[in-house]
């Protein structure tokens, strides 16, 4: 059975190198994946609208730093050609979603038929990675500002993955500590410039560029504690 990967980054700018450690193991696992060949990443930008400046950043660093050739679906404005698409994740030795509206995103990808290209790459073993809502829309629950801007609550996401998540954990700690300890949830905090990887859905690495990710557990009261799996 093929694994399948989601590295999910809570946030952190990538134009300012911020998040490069956690990029530079991605794209050592896309090489790996490559075998020999130049290892290719697709970008998707939906959830940005389709910003071609944040896909621009993404192809200077993975390709001015990295050496691996980039691609980028667009699929928020103009016709939607499912030939190319098709071609486009087949090509994709990891694909990487960018942050912004998540709600928006989920919605847009379900609405495209986008959603159905991005199941069949992570059957297939294609690493899935993300930042803030390319980070947080696999989970069943996320935390997000989405809908009204600076008003945080709980949306439903893809539920590829069980529990709930809050990226940028750091700057939104206190609200997602009260709501998990208030409806005894059991939840994920990654914090800006850290990541955590899923494989079958199970969690088995932390990767920081400086940040942290924890466990949180209402369920009981209420407990934090750093996720205690390997980390690099």
């Amino acid at each position: 059975m093929l694994n399948k990967r989601i590295i999910a980054i809570g946030g952190g700018e990538i134009k300012n190198r911020c998040t490069l450690e956690i990029d530079r193991y991605i794209a050592e696992e896309a090489k790996r994946a490559a075998d020999g060949r130049r290892a290719t990443g697709l970008f998707i930008p939906t959830a940005s609208h389709d910003c071609m400046p944040y896909y621009n950043t993404f192809h200077k660093v993975y390709t001015g730093i990295f050496d691996i050739k980039t691609d980028v679906a667009l699929t928020v404005r103009g016709a939607f050609d499912a030939e190319k698409m098709r071609t486009k994740f087949h090509n994709a030795d990891f694909i990487y979603v960018g942050g912004g509206n998540t709600v928006f995103m989920i919605e847009h990808w379900k609405q495209t038929g986008l959603l159905d290209y991005i199941r069949e790459a992570y059957e297939r073993g294609v690493l899935l990675a993300g930042l803030s809502a390319g980070a947080i829309c696999w989970f069943e629950d996320m935390y997000s500002d989405s809908v009204v801007e600076g008003e945080y609550s709980m949306y439903r996401g893809l539920g590829w993955i069980k529990g709930k998540i809050s990226p940028h954990y750091d700057e939104r700690m206190l609200d997602f500590d009260e709501i998990v300890r208030y409806n005894k949830y059991r939840a994920w905090g990654v914090e800006n410039n850290a990541a955590l990887e899923l494989v079958n859905g199970e969690p088995v690495k932390t990767i920081s560029g400086g940040g942290k990710v924890w466990l949180l557990d209402g369920t009981d009261g209420f407990s934090v504690k750093k996720g205690e799996f390997v980390s690099i």
